[in-house]
């Protein structure tokens, strides 16, 4: 068995170092006070701040510049120069991780929330030497995920070890407790952030340096400088990331890894510039409105930013605020109006699609993953109108690594990777069915040209004589004649090149109003409104359910959220 760590040292706060099997909960519990763990003990070191903290390169995120920014901020007519500090943000799901593992001969099944079977299953194949397809991930629900089940962790594989053992199903559920330091976080991270304009508002110079805290045993890297490097147009921009390995668990990702952090300290530099130059805070980020993608000149596919500023700031009222700080005041409450423009990258990755039709069987199934923006739903939407059938008679399987393979449920491209795969192989199966009734001699359809037909209902027609009308035969109808059990379809999607050709992401504009009692204190969010460009929308309830989730998790995490530990032992 392979574990990420060596489990000959102690390499962080909440590392397990046994695992007690029972028949019940009561037992295991009684058995693990049981266990009497000696070691031998040195300084660790913990505190990201700390005089022999080493600060590294990172190995994927690369420092950036163009221009001359260190000479040009100092010609600046109005400049800010900021430091932020900001603490770590735990992965806090209402249902603890929970993992069933079994084992049949050398073939293993486990039950969990996963995010990306594919890697799972090739992490579980490592750590046992198996071949790839003795391992079988099932993961029909994920759950509150955020990205902490994107990876396996080591309490994951230790389930597999100990059903291995004892040669029967085993479970285990982490304690809330546990959570902390067994499934990842957003680490701690430290930025500056200088930003110098003309006299008129145009950005003419930024610096963004920022270092986040990582394992010793394994590396993981916060994309905290990408957003700034583009968001606003400026021609001196200079961008350094550095990573600082510490006796800590492995930080990882966690809902718009790294974005929301940098463009925490852009935004917080921006509205400080405006108030400097007494400016409008969305004048000041109109008016640096970039023409393409500086980071490499390419155009943009789409970039309504400025339209969701001035639609919202619209409808949110944005003209009645008081643009001085600490002005508007209720008694002891102090109120202010603010608002973060969210750049989210969108990627597209190969995916493959089975469906198959039979009478008294439609289903299209993948390995993709399900954990919160209606996977289920969006998908059998797509199915069922490429289809031409009613979405009560479609049926969509994910969360199995049997199906075929798919990308990670990750990075905003679940929809545009495994909805295309989806939406491709559904059109090639009702084409099937098209090309198959238009060729049979008695089909009623026969010698129509194929795209003469249409599909409603699951019911093929002549499109010149409408839905409902003869000639026309179900696919029922042509399967029992022909005496076939179904047709399937499995056909990979693979993306164009327009992520070559195009700088690609969504935008949107969050306001909001929030209260801040100067004697407690304490923080009340009393409205959101948010505007957002997301391309195209193929269920609107759903997109704005994750709206909301995004306000509100986004806000929690700003304004309450924060692990605070003993440095000693960064627990």
């Amino acid at each position: 068995m392979k574990l990420p760590f060596d489990t000959r040292l102690v390499s962080f706060f909440g590392q397990p170092v046994a695992v007690v099997i029972a028949t019940t909960l009561e037992s295991a519990v009684h058995g693990s006070e049981l266990v009497d763990v000696r070691y031998s003990s040195r300084p660790p070191l913990t505190d990201i701040d700390a005089a022999q903290a080493d600060k590294r390169p990172g190995r994927f995120i690369r420092d950036y510049s163009r221009g001359f920014a260190d000479q040009a901020i100092r010609r600046t007519s109005v400049m800010t120069d900021l430091r932020f500090s900001i603490a770590r943000n735990d992965h806090n799901p209402m249902e603890m991780p929970a993992t069933i593992a079994t084992w049949e001969r050398d073939r293993l099944t486990v039950w969990d929330k996963v995010q990306d079977i594919s890697a799972a299953q090739q992490f579980y194949a490592e750590a046992f030497g198996l071949p790839t397809d003795h391992v079988r991930l099932i993961s029909p629900f994920v759950g509150g995920s955020f990205g902490s089940a994107s990876r396996t962790w080591p309490h994951q594989v230790l389930t597999a070890f100990a059903a291995r053992r004892m040669r029967r199903p085993v479970k285990l559920v982490l304690t809330r407790r546990q959570m902390y330091s067994a499934i990842g976080y957003r680490p701690t991270s430290r930025q500056r952030m200088a930003i110098g304009t003309d006299a008129s508002g145009r950005l003419r110079a930024m610096i963004h340096e920022g270092h986040t805290e990582t394992a010793r045993y394994a590396d993981y890297e916060d994309g905290l400088v990408r957003s700034p490097r583009l968001l606003y147009r400026v021609p001196n921009m200079r961008s350094t990331y550095r990573v600082v390995p510490l006796d800590v668990g492995l930080p990882w990702f966690m809902r718009g890894p790294g974005a929301v952090t940098g463009a925490f300290a852009l935004e917080c530099a921006m509205d400080d510039l405006a108030h400097r130059l007494r400016m409008d805070p969305i004048e000041l980020r109109m008016r640096n409105e970039p023409d393409v993608d500086q980071t490499n000149g390419m155009p943009f596919s789409t970039r309504r930013l400025t339209e969701c500023l001035t639609r919202g700031a619209t409808r949110f009222g944005w003209n009645r605020r008081n643009p001085a700080p600490a002005a508007t005041r209720e008694g002891d409450l102090f109120v202010g109006i603010g608002w973060p423009p969210p750049p989210i990258t969108r990627i597209a990755a190969n995916a493959r699609q089975s469906q198959r039709f039979s009478p008294t069987h439609r289903r299209s199934a993948m390995r993709n993953q399900r954990h919160g923006p209606g996977t289920y739903t969006s998908m059998t939407q797509v199915a069922a109108d490429a289809l031409g059938m009613p979405l009560s008679r479609v049926r969509f399987a994910l969360g199995d690594s049997s199906f075929p393979p798919a990308p990670p449920h990750s990075a905003s491209r679940t929809m545009a990777s495994v909805g295309s795969a989806v939406y491709t192989a559904a059109n090639m199966l009702r084409d099937k069915f098209i090309r198959t009734a238009v060729t049979d001699p008695r089909s009623p359809l026969s010698g129509l040209r194929p795209e003469a037909v249409a599909v409603v209902d699951g019911r093929m027609f002549a499109m010149a004589s409408g839905p409902g009308s003869e000639p026309g035969e179900s696919y029922q109808d042509l399967l029992r004649r022909r005496g076939w059990a179904g047709l399937d379809s499995q056909q990979t999607w693979t993306p164009d090149d327009a992520d070559r050709r195009y700088s690609t992401y969504s935008y949107g504009a969050v306001f909001a109003e929030v209260v801040v009692d100067r004697l407690l204190p304490t923080v009340r969010i009393r409205r959101m409104y948010a505007c957002y460009d997301a391309g195209r929308v193929i269920n609107p309830k759903l997109a704005h359910s994750q709206a909301i989730g995004g306000m509100v998790g986004g806000s929690g995490w700003r304004c309450w959220s924060g692990r605070s530990w003993i440095t000693a032992t960064a627990g």
